[in-house]
């Protein structure tokens, strides 16, 4: 995992000098990085690390820089051109499949549903319809409970985080995919107050990190020639390139509904006071939309997970739990462990994935209640005379749901509850039916759609924000998106989101407006939804900003010890004892006399680099240069990322007792021209170059000579507050 370069102070005694030599002081040895490398990714808890975008500008990488020819040249842009294709095509086709089956399942289902309406066979009706949500819903969950864990939930905190730099275990893998296709469907067709559109955005960026890592061994779908991009670089461009492909094929028109909230308001030319007025209560209702969606997912956090269960129960310090809970989970949890009638509790949620398909019942049981008891307390309408659709009508979809009521009457909230959610947002915001809704009718569909997709996000099936969000935002207001800006807090994207779907200039600045005002109004009180999401599910990611007190700090301020070094020709004894004991993923390499004159910085090492040099076994009987030996045995396609985690590990080593005192040449694989800063450096800005350029080891060098060449090494953990906050608390009133 990424911890920061440093080891305890229980080094075995018994290693020898040689041992001891490549651990030099820090500048001070009581500081320690105890920020969490744990997160969750889905409704999984795995440790996380940090991607290498940085080009590791060694020998090997220059050799095969300079041989490439112009053809190969070529290959490489038409290559990844075509990959871009590839990616479009297939997130294009997923969409098309998705709404296909989503249309069919949910459509038999209320078919179903409505045919035994019309005979008032109204408890065998309930049960058809309860029966399939429950069937479709236990379906969904046994998919994300058995399978993929990391398939649960929207996808977009991920993806998010991932683009900044941070990568877990399983979090683009195969299996996610497919369960996040499947289990996407399912959760839609069984009628929760989710969308699809986060899982499309998780689905496009698998799918392109499916085609730049080569395909899967694992499922025998790889080709040599598709492995061409083998670098976190590369892969990161086609994951991008994924991801807008799926927010493309998830907001058509028809699918977001957005398309006929601007045709309602270019209809009529809204006054500017309504206009604010909207935007205020957008922000007011995205900010507590999102402060309940926090404490939910915090709950569901202890109930799915045993494991995090477990960890609050056994330890009693904030430290400790901090791994995956902040620290009111932590309080709220900790009377539960101490009282002794929760013991029942802990048993309860130690059952893993039953937990959660039954947690997932119940609220597939609760949606169908709502859905089909709620109608119940609508008043029946006439149907008017001037429609050209049939009233009531007996499709599948359809503005008039005739439910109980008698022939000539319609049911508005059956309209809303008995369709899917895409048909839902079309009835809301039809232009041709003003007066179909009462208000009352639009009053509780939006206090039902508000709370059930509060408690729904984060069970176990793959599941979007973004229908729920306007849903909600269309029954308090036919301009949805200041209720999507007070909750995603995307103002720009929004924006040129709606107006592409549209090609609708009138009402541009309007859009511009309370998209402002609700952002501001949401900020005020909380961070967008997605970005709460990540926080706490423990992704160490970078703000675009700096906080104002990392301007008062300088890097040397934050590093960690002890740092860990190897020589330029280094012994194979010590290199494989320290990727033994530790977990750090680069290692400054230091030129010491004779092959200097005096200590230098050479460049960084990675730990990848470093296994597959050992499982080469270029090794040598004396400490001298085998650069040559090394360029020729090897390529640079050797040292490329392995996907899905399948690279070599130090347990794959077969090393021989009598190769532990030999020498290994690290010059050859070392990064020579990796990114430096001087001790002395502002905090903020060494941030601001970190994540601008995506690195994930930042040297710390010292200001004056006649000291050790290396000061430390700051990853993506020294950069988060948890760490600075926990070195300087008096920091935390000034914040």
């Amino acid at each position: 995992m990424d911890e920061e370069n440093k080891v305890g102070d229980d080094i075995e005694s018994d290693i020898g000098k040689e041992f001891e030599r490549i651990y030099s002081q820090p500048l001070l040895i009581k500081r320690f990085n105890t920020t969490s490398q744990i997160a969750i990714v889905g409704a999984n808890a795995c440790p996380v690390e940090s991607l290498d975008y940085e080009i590791a500008e060694n020998e090997l990488f220059k050799q095969d820089w300079r041989s490439r020819r112009k053809i190969q040249i070529f290959q490489y842009v038409l290559l990844k051109w075509a990959f871009a294709l590839t990616i479009g095509l297939g997130t294009g086709l997923v969409g098309i499949f998705n709404n296909i089956a989503v249309e069919n399942i949910a459509g038999f289902k209320l078919l179903l549903t409505t045919e035994l309406m019309l005979e008032h066979k109204y408890y065998k009706a309930f049960a058809a319809y309860a029966g399939c949500n429950l069937g479709l819903a236990a379906a969904g969950a046994a998919l994300c409970a058995f399978i993929a864990p990391a398939a649960a939930g929207s996808g977009i905190p991920e993806v998010k985080a991932y683009l900044n730099g941070v990568d877990a275990h399983s979090i683009l893998a195969p299996s996610t995919l497919l369960v996040k296709i499947f289990g996407s469907i399912l959760g839609v067709s069984a009628g929760f107050v989710v969308g699809k559109e986060g899982p499309m955005v998780y689905t496009g960026s698998c799918i392109a990190s499916l085609i730049g890592q080569g395909g899967s061994r694992k499922y025998h779908l790889t080709r040599r020639w598709l492995r061409y991009f083998k670098n976190d670089r590369d892969r990161r461009d086609l994951i991008t390139c994924g991801a807008a492909a799926c927010v493309a094929a998830a907001f058509r028109a028809p699918v977001g509904g957005v398309l006929f909230a601007l045709e309602e308001a270019a209809s009529c030319a809204p006054d500017i006071l309504v206009v604010i007025l909207l935007g205020i209560i957008g922000g007011i209702f995205g900010s507590l939309y999102n402060y309940l969606v926090d404490k939910v997912l915090r709950t569901y956090s202890i109930i799915n997970d045993p494991v995090l269960f477990t960890l609050i129960g056994l330890h009693t310090d904030k430290t400790s739990a901090i791994a995956v809970l902040s620290e009111s989970s932590f309080m709220f949890c900790a009377p539960l462990m101490i009282n002794p009638t929760a013991q029942w509790l802990s048993c309860f949620c130690r059952r893993g994935a039953a937990v959660k398909i039954l947690l997932v019942i119940t609220i597939c049981l609760l949606t169908s209640i709502c859905s089909y008891g709620l109608p119940w307390l609508a008043t029946c309408i006439p149907c008017p005379t001037d429609v050209s659709e049939s009233c009531p009508n007996t499709d599948v979809s359809g503005n008039y749901k005739s439910f109980q009521c008698p022939s000539g009457h319609y049911n508005d909230l059956a309209s809303l509850f008995l369709n899917t959610n895409d048909d839902a947002i079309r009835n809301l915001l039809s232009t041709s039916t003003v007066k179909e809704f009462h208000i009352s009718s639009l009053f509780i569909f939006f206090g039902a759609v508000y709370c059930l997709g509060i408690i729904t996000y984060g069970i176990a099936i793959p599941s979007g924000l973004f229908i729920p969000v306007i849903l909600a935002g269309a029954c308090y207001g036919r301009l949805v998106a200041s209720f999507l800006g007070g909750t995603m807090r995307m103002t720009v994207s929004l924006c040129v989101i709606l107006l592409e779907l549209t090609n609708d200039l009138l009402v541009l600045p309007l859009v511009m407006l309370v998209l402002l005002i609700s952002k501001t109004v949401g900020d005020i009180f909380n961070k967008g939804v997605y970005d709460q999401i990540v926080k706490l599910k423990g992704l160490p990611y970078m703000e675009a900003y700096v906080v104002p007190y990392m301007k008062n700090l300088v890097a040397r301020d934050v590093v960690s010890g002890p740092l860990i070094t190897f020589s330029g020709v280094e012994k194979v004894g010590n290199i494989l004892h320290v990727l033994r004991t530790t977990g750090h993923n680069g290692f400054p390499v230091i030129d010491e006399p004779p092959f200097s004159d005096s200590p230098e910085l050479c460049g960084l090492v990675l730990r990848s680099h470093l296994l597959v040099l050992l499982k080469g076994k270029i090794f040598s009987r004396d400490r001298i240069l085998a650069g040559d030996e090394i360029l020729r045995r090897f390529a640079a396609f050797d040292f490329a990322k392995a996907g899905s985690g399948k690279g070599i590990k130090v347990e794959d080593l077969d090393i021989e007792e009598e190769d532990m005192d030999k020498y290994v040449d690290l010059h050859p694989i070392t990064n020579a021209s990796s990114y430096t800063v001087v001790e002395t450096m502002s905090l903020a800005k060494a941030a601001v170059l970190f994540r601008q350029l995506g690195l994930r080891h930042m040297c710390v060098v010292p200001r004056s000579q006649g000291r050790p060449p290396i000061v430390g090494i700051l990853t993506r953990h020294d950069f988060m507050p948890e760490h600075i906050l926990g070195l300087y608390r008096h920091i935390r009133l000034r914040k």
